[in-house]
């Protein structure tokens, strides 16, 4: 019986921690850089990571896929001695229960081009495993042949800039929800700078920015926050009437899965 018992807690410590289902439920007022953003609940995004040099300046976001995976930009360019910043919510506070992760290796997308943009995808395998807990747990990624359709409601998380001419980047995470576009409206902003690799969202009074690189587009899948997009690129002054463009997970999960299972 006590075995029993043992077991069911194990299935309800993996159950509590399982992908898209933050221990902390999130708030979403705005449904509304994060520009024209609000203050994240804390930590009610566990899957959202900072990536820091030594000096501990914050240079792009990223998210948790597993206890030993986080999947951010190319263009973020991570190395080695970068550091990977795991259950944080304000960046001024010394105070917080973080994860200071070491990058054990780096994966960028061997087809990545950094004049179109296009497969704007990095891996890094953390050289230690994440400890799951309240704050800290994965996303769920997309599926290859999911359909994330134009209009759907989704929210992107970051510490990037609050305006595009801002002096430093905010200290607490900040979120935003964001409309989905087809890439038929996105060409409408865009042209054919827009590919079947990206995924457009906003232009509805909020945007990613500068730091938020990286970073999540979530969107909810059966009641799980699912990876969708990751912040690529998009308006140089964030503006939010300009729809900011993310790397497509769905295009780019077969790449994920291989990398993975190959490392």
């Amino acid at each position: 019986m006590a075995f029993l018992s043992f077991l069911s807690c194990l299935a309800f410590v993996g159950a509590a921690y399982g992908c898209g289902t933050p221990a902390i439920t999130p708030v979403i007022t705005g449904y509304s850089r994060i520009v024209n953003g609000e203050e994240a609940v804390p930590h009610s995004w566990p899957w959202q990571v900072s990536l820091q040099d030594w000096t501990g300046f914050h240079f792009c976001g990223g998210s948790l896929i597993n206890e030993n995976w986080v999947v951010t930009a190319a263009h973020c360019n991570v190395k080695n001695y970068h550091r990977v910043i795991l259950g944080e919510h304000d960046r001024a506070s010394n105070a917080e229960d973080i994860q200071v992760m070491r990058v054990g290796k780096v994966f960028k997308h061997p087809r990545y081009n950094g004049y179109t943009i296009n497969n704007d995808i990095l891996l890094v395998k953390l050289a230690s495993p994440a400890t799951m807990s309240m704050r800290v747990s994965p996303v769920c990624l997309a599926e290859t042949e999911d359909n994330f359709a134009g209009g759907m409601k989704c929210v992107t998380s970051g510490w990037g800039l609050t305006r595009h001419n801002a002096a430093d980047t905010p200290a607490l995470l900040q979120q935003a929800s964001l409309p989905l576009l087809t890439n038929e409206q996105c060409k409408k902003f865009w042209g054919n700078k827009i590919t079947n690799l990206m995924i457009c969202a906003g232009a509805s009074g909020a945007s990613s920015c500068m730091g938020d690189s990286g970073g999540p587009l979530v969107c909810q899948k059966a009641n799980a926050w699912t990876l969708v997009g990751i912040v690529s690129w998009g308006s140089g002054t964030c503006t939010p009437t300009m729809p900011g463009v993310y790397a497509r997970v769905t295009e780019l999960r077969a790449w994920v899965d291989q990398t993975i299972a190959n490392n």
